[in-house]
């Protein structure tokens, strides 16, 4: 029997099927408040409609100089959770259930007047990725510093509980402020938060204090650096063994993002991240996401039936098709139920 359509459960998260939308920037926040318009709406809703099982809110700050530009989501005030309840309702009319990332982008923060890091070690960008073409070299954080940027990602969570949210991520990947502080690259501070692994296991537990106790917690994680000199994925497991004991009941496994790549590059070929999700579910004994390039059915179908993940995010193929879900469902299950709106269309 195929997976992908099959229903999935972790405590008290209950899936329709293995099909997930990842956390995608929109960068559409145009009053520069942090809180979601009319653009999110119709962009989570649609993919709804389309019958993912679950999405997850793209990279949203907690605090304003700790989004990437200042047209991304932010959740630092209780003002913003409104904006966030409307979109939360009308998905789960379709049966969709609704995460929410969190993140600080630390030294990687384009709009920040002075961005932050565990050091003050720049980091080189392509510069078209980049809204300038450069990014302001970062100071290194004061301690305390680092525990209130702790204090806000655990109020951020609180926000999203209050929301309506179904399961939290911590954007632990992409080169952004947790990564950062695990990455030994770019942590070379010598007090307490030197220990490469503490900044993400303090975040952990504060955010698991918040959280209703059948809300499963959600981290995104980088399993290798392709930077000359970065880390391997036997780090990154080390690591994340220090998170699972923290709280961390399911990852989503991504690579890189942390700088330019050296001499090791991305594949960017279909799958190529699905044995990193794999290796991960193995020494961990976890459940994992696997992402990268799994646009097609089929592709997805079999990362479910080998057994490397038990839920597969689609990325590109979900900005490129809102109803990519039902497509694939439809290809590998050969029997999908539409809304009736479109049921003569997709059947």
């Amino acid at each position: 029997m195929s997976l992908i359509q099959t229903p999935y459960t972790l405590k008290g998260l209950k899936l329709k099927n293995r099909i997930v939308m990842p956390p995608m920037c929109q960068y559409s926040v145009e009053a520069e408040d942090g809180a979601p318009n009319d653009w999110h709406f119709v962009h989570y809703v649609s993919r709804a409609v389309g019958g993912t099982g679950l999405m997850i809110m793209e990279m949203t700050g907690v605090e304003p100089d700790g989004r990437i530009t200042d047209q991304d989501l932010g959740l630092w005030d209780d003002a913003q959770i409104p904006a966030y309840e409307r979109i939360i309702t009308e998905v789960h009319k379709h049966g969709t259930k609704m995460g929410i990332q969190i993140a600080h982008a630390g030294r990687k923060a384009e709009d920040a007047p002075q961005p932050v890091s565990p050091s003050s070690i720049p980091v080189d960008v392509i510069p078209e990725e980049t809204k300038n073409g450069t990014l302001t070299p970062p100071r290194a954080l004061e301690t305390h510093e680092v525990k209130r940027i702790i204090s806000s990602f655990k109020e951020a969570a609180e926000r999203a509980v209050k929301a309506g949210f179904d399961t939290i991520e911590l954007h632990g990947a992409h080169g952004y402020l947790i990564h950062q502080f695990m990455s030994p690259s770019i942590n070379n501070r010598t007090d307490e938060y030197g220990n490469l692994s503490k900044f993400g296991v303090d975040i952990i537990k504060a955010v698991k204090s918040v959280m209703p106790e059948q809300m499963p917690l959600i981290m995104r994680i980088s399993a290798i650096e392709y930077i000359d000199g970065g880390y391997d994925v036997d780090h990154s497991i080390k690591i994340a063994k220090e998170y699972q004991t923290a709280g961390v009941d399911l990852f989503h496994i991504s690579t890189g993002g942390e700088g330019l790549p050296g001499k090791k590059k991305p594949l960017n070929t279909p799958a190529y991240q699905v044995p990193y999700a794999r290796k991960f579910k193995d020494n961990l004994n976890v459940p994992v996401i696997a992402v990268g390039r799994l646009e097609n059915p089929q592709v997805a179908e079999s990362v479910l039936s080998n057994g490397d993940a038990e839920l597969v995010a689609i990325a590109r193929g979900m900005l490129n098709d809102p109803y990519w879900a039902m497509h694939a469902i439809k290809d590998i299950h050969k029997d999908v139920t539409p809304p009736k709106q479109y049921g003569r269309a997709i059947r």
